[in-house]
């Protein structure tokens, strides 16, 4: 994408369509051309002086405005052509000089509205008119002799004919040359900033294209996220439910029941989980039928009783004043807890106790999960559970810590800023890193 400003912004060649507009123009100011000469030979009036011969006349009268079927393909090699033989034109009293005039006129504005290269096309046509103005001073001088020779005998203003005479030149000739100079400059104005408007749209396009990638890679997260949180946990339940279950089935067939029991529990519970998000993510804007209601900390409990249920001899602490949570809030909560717990049951060796605590502060509410085991791999800090886990806490500005404890075993902690009263929220907090 192009990123020209001002001058240095070149304006892309014409089209083929434009180039053969080109050619019919510059044919038929060529034709209008001739039929001028053919009318101003009829008159017998030779402003310029004697005329040339037919063809030398024929030859001037063609070349000044011929060129014009290249205007917009060679800008600067044009209006250097056509002006070089209005000029030669002129000095050789060719009797056409109206359409010539009008040509000089088209290859001067489009030097100017399509030239390559803007400075230079600045350039040559100040060059150009200069030059046609000193031609225009050398015409005066080499005619000073015959305007002086009674050609103003009827002459009555106050202004000396002469003086009359050379300042209407100068004035409609100043007049012509701004034209043309100004006409071309606001075409070439324009174009830029069509340029510059349809790389915006183009840039707004991308940036749109952009966002929508970013949705959807995000909202593939989200499902990742919430896949990982649901099936791992319960697989991890059921996994430690069947090893039991395999230990004792034999010797404890009343305890080998109640490892099916729970691990049919587990089944039944993930199946549900996965149908309400499948619900969340098929509902539309504003339509939660089907839904269900999110897993919130009202259900940690549960997570708790299922650990319960594994073997281990797990507790949950509810400190301060429980409080209405937002939903989000409160479903992140529930998730950590949740990621927590199916860690201790997958990679803490000898973990015998779980506590779970929720504090509900003054302007903040964590959750802590502890145990007592040895974990038999370092916490890695790419895997997805820890990665859902950070995620979930920094989207609400929370801080999360993890880590071994100091008297042994590992603790997840979180900290989730609380919406102060009114319904701003606090500042959000830097996202922690593990302990």
């Amino acid at each position: 994408m192009s990123t020209e400003t001002g001058d240095d912004w070149r304006r892309p060649g014409p089209t083929g369509e434009q180039q053969r507009l080109d050619l019919y123009a510059g044919l038929a100011a060529t034709a209008l051309a001739l039929l001028s000469l053919t009318l101003a030979r009829s008159t017998g009036a030779f402003l310029l002086g004697p005329p040339p011969s037919g063809l030398e006349q024929l030859l001037w009268t063609v070349a000044v405005p011929l060129p014009l079927i290249w205007r917009r393909r060679f800008p600067a090699a044009t209006a250097l052509v056509v002006s070089a033989a209005f000029i030669g034109s002129q000095i050789r009293a060719v009797p056409e000089w109206q359409l010539s005039g009008w040509a000089l006129f088209a290859a001067i504005y489009t030097l100017g509205a399509w030239g390559r290269d803007h400075r230079l096309s600045r350039r040559l046509r100040i060059g150009i008119i200069a030059a046609m103005f000193g031609w225009l001073t050398i015409a005066y001088a080499i005619n000073y002799d015959v305007l002086t020779e009674g050609t103003f005998a009827g002459a009555l203003g106050p202004v000396p004919p002469v003086l009359a005479t050379v300042v209407t030149g100068l004035l409609v000739n100043g007049l012509y040359f701004a034209f043309a100079y100004f006409f071309g400059e606001t075409a070439w104005v324009a174009a830029r900033r069509q340029h510059e408007l349809a790389e915006q749209a183009e840039r707004l396009r991308r940036s749109q294209a952009e966002m929508r990638e970013h949705a959807v890679v995000g909202e593939r997260v989200r499902i990742a996220r919430e896949l990982h949180d649901v099936v791992a946990h319960h697989v991890s339940v059921m996994g430690v439910q069947a090893s039991a279950c395999r230990r004792v089935f034999d010797k404890d067939p009343a305890k080998a029941r109640t490892a099916l029991t729970a691990i049919e529990e587990s089944a039944r519970t993930a199946v549900d989980e996965l149908r309400r998000m499948l619900g969340v993510l098929r509902a539309r804007d504003g339509d939660g039928e089907g839904a269900g209601q999110p897993a919130g900390v009202d259900q940690i409990a549960a997570v708790v009783d299922r650990a319960r249920e594994a073997g281990l001899r797990a507790t949950l602490g509810v400190y301060g004043e429980p409080r209405p949570l937002p939903g989000s809030l409160s479903q992140a909560a529930y998730r950590v807890v949740q990621e927590a717990v199916t860690n201790v049951l997958k990679h803490a060796t000898g973990a015998s106790m779980l506590d779970v605590r929720i504090r509900y502060l003054a302007q903040e509410v964590e959750v802590e999960v502890t145990d007592d085991g040895r974990v038999t791999r370092p916490a890695n800090a790419d895997g997805l559970g820890l990665i859902g886990m950070r995620e979930r806490v920094g989207t609400h500005g929370g801080e999360l810590e993890v880590g071994p404890r100091s008297g042994g075993g590992w603790r997840v902690r979180v900290r989730f800023p609380l919406p102060v009263a009114g319904g701003a929220p606090p500042h959000p907090a830097g996202l922690g890193s593990p302990a």
